[in-house]
């Protein structure tokens, strides 16, 4: 009998989405971002920027971008433009070096089309060959400002100001999962992913840095920060299968799957072929 064919992923059909005409973002000379064509006529009102039909510039002194961007983020807020503030800093990158150009929200990050980075880790239990039977599956708290109630992995957050992806991973495995460093301390670098999707919030550029999280038998994560509603420890066949489907967010599917890839739990040539240009490095 011939074998069912393997599903098919919804991340990698959405990982790339693009829906919306964009011009480029500009900041001193580097295009860092990607705004919305249909935001241009509200951005014409405001004197920092030099908005045109094929780019926007931010036209402010380097230590002026802060400020800058505080003011401009702070009236689309409050128009109604820029949704999900979280209040929180975030780095704005020269995506091409990662040289940090300025600090704004990071929800702005998605309305200016920039790119963020990510660490998550894929937290799996071996079988009595060695391989891994089982993953650990997070699902999010319903009051997330993003992707509240979807599945996710074990460990993921998006990088601050001042931390390494890799620092971030293990400051995030004791605030959503309990894990300490000496739990973490097995972890083993998996590649690192691009997406750049459009999405209600804006556009979604990141890269996800994964890592792998071999975790013994007995060890059950429990949330410290109340970001994850809970979490389920599932044969990898049931964690593949959930992971193929929407109920689980991009990144963390993206993950997941790349993580099955390297351990030859998915080799279908048509989901390696999809994988394959949104992988674009090493993590760690």
């Amino acid at each position: 009998m011939k074998p069912p064919a393997p599903p098919a992923w919804y991340a990698l059909g959405t990982a790339m989405r693009a829906d919306l005409r964009r011009v480029p973002f500009i900041v001193g000379d580097l295009v860092v971002g990607a705004v919305a064509a249909g935001e241009l006529d509200a951005l014409r009102a405001f004197d920092e920027l030099q908005v045109h039909d094929d780019g926007v510039v931010l036209a402010v002194a380097p230590d002026e971008r802060d400020a800058a961007l505080a003011r401009l983020n702070g009236a689309l807020r409050d128009a109604g433009r820029l949704r999900g503030w979280r209040d929180e800093p975030f780095p704005l990158y020269d995506p091409a070096t990662l040289t940090v150009l300025a600090h704004f929200e990071r929800a702005a990050a998605r309305y200016w089309g920039t790119l963020t980075l990510g660490a998550h880790a894929t937290g799996w239990v071996a079988g009595p060959d060695g391989r891994p039977a089982a993953l650990w599956i997070a699902q999010r708290s319903f009051t997330k400002s993003t992707d509240p109630g979807l599945h996710d992995n074990l460990i993921g957050g998006g990088v601050p100001i001042g931390q390494t992806p890799e620092e971030t991973l293990v400051r995030e495995a004791w605030e959503e999962a309990g894990l300490d460093p000496e739990l973490m301390a097995p972890r083993r670098p998996g590649r690192v992913l691009r997406t750049a999707r459009d999405i209600p919030e804006g556009l979604q550029h990141e890269l996800i840095h994964g890592w792998d999280l071999e975790l013994p038998a007995g060890v059950v994560p429990r949330n410290q920060d109340g970001e994850v509603h809970a979490f389920r420890l599932l044969d990898v066949e049931a964690a593949l299968a959930l992971a193929a489907t929407a109920a689980m967010t991009v990144d963390a599917a993206l993950v997941t799957l790349d993580f099955a890839v390297r351990h030859a739990l998915v080799d279908d040539d048509a989901t390696l072929a999809l994988l394959a240009p949104l992988v674009v490095g090493r993590s760690g």
